[in-house]
């Protein structure tokens, strides 16, 4: 390990991740990282090891096989501290993920938190099951782990989560495109945001998706943003045709089309100005429901 003096004389400390750790007081370590100011300060907890940090080229080390999936939504950062209270054995592990923009930092919140998760009103949400909490505020995404901190498991991770929240100026909100799902029979906290290889495409990009339980039918909404109505409408030619290539009868009417999938059953598509969207999921005999969603879809997105 590279050891540097500085002129005021603290230690500069060169961990594994690449950023320098400078010596602070008592002989913990505050990152210099641009993440170090949201590093959590609780009343008798302390950090009891190095800061770690990781970038896109290192975060395997820390999550090894999870790693991708944070790559997938141009991850930044990651800062690591570890805690210890005082006057307890408790144990507390925060991760603060820069995920560059407010609606990355959405994408991978939302896809690892489940719609019967435990929600918390922290940051834009937050979810907590045991021993963990992770939430969601502006650009970042924050994960909470504690260990020994018994019947007091719940007060410390949400002393942390408020700290860390409190420090973040702008949290933000869910992205202004998920209002355009209409909101009867919609699982709460289904929506999803992916950013590559949408729906298994790698032609589209960016899209959104929400779960629906209506009349005794499960089914799903989808929609993206494109750059204009063109490439809205050349991303529709480019979707349908995949199925039509493959024997399926793509039944195109003014503005949208229907189709049958073996898996995705009866599927409406459609493009509203800049945006492609559609309803898949739909059951044999119930085609009438695929289209009032879809058409709910296509005004939301016009106005």
């Amino acid at each position: 390990m590279l050891l540097k003096t500085l002129k005021k004389g603290f230690v500069l400390v060169i961990i594994s991740c690449g950023f320098l750790v400078p010596s602070g007081p008592g002989g913990q370590k505050t990152g210099a990282s641009s993440l170090a100011p949201l590093l959590p300060r609780v009343a008798n907890w302390k950090i009891v090891e190095d800061v770690q940090g990781y970038n896109p080229g290192t975060l395997y080390e820390y999550i090894d096989g999870a790693a991708e999936a944070y790559l997938s939504y141009d991850f930044k950062e990651l800062i690591v501290a570890q805690f210890e209270g005082g006057r307890t054995k408790a144990v507390l592990t925060a991760e603060i993920y820069d995920m560059g923009k407010n609606l990355n930092a959405f994408g991978i919140y939302s896809a690892e938190r489940f719609p019967e998760s435990r929600f918390l009103p922290i940051g834009v949400q937050g979810y907590q099951e045991e021993g963990t909490l992770n939430f969601l505020a502006g650009r970042f995404y924050i994960k909470l782990l504690c260990y020994e901190g018994g019947e007091k498991t719940e007060e410390f991770l949400k002393l942390f989560a408020g700290s860390i929240a409190d420090k973040i100026k702008d949290t933000g909100g869910f992205p202004a495109l998920l209002k355009a799902f209409p909101r009867e029979g919609l699982v709460a906290n289904s929506e999803k945001f992916v950013r590559s290889n949408f729906m298994g495409f790698k032609f589209l990009r960016n899209g959104f998706t929400a779960s629906y339980r209506q009349a005794g039918h499960e089914f799903d909404g989808f929609l993206i943003e494109a750059k204009s109505a063109e490439d809205a409408e050349a991303m529709m030619k480019q979707y349908l045709g995949n199925f039509a290539k493959n024997g399926l009868t793509v039944d195109e009417r003014p503005g949208g089309a229907h189709f049958k999938d073996r898996y995705l059953k009866n599927v409406f598509v459609a493009r509203a100005g800049n945006h492609l969207c559609g309803v898949t999921k739909i059951e044999d005999g119930q085609e009438a429901l695929g289209e009032k969603y879809l058409e709910a879809i296509v005004k939301a997105l016009k106005k």
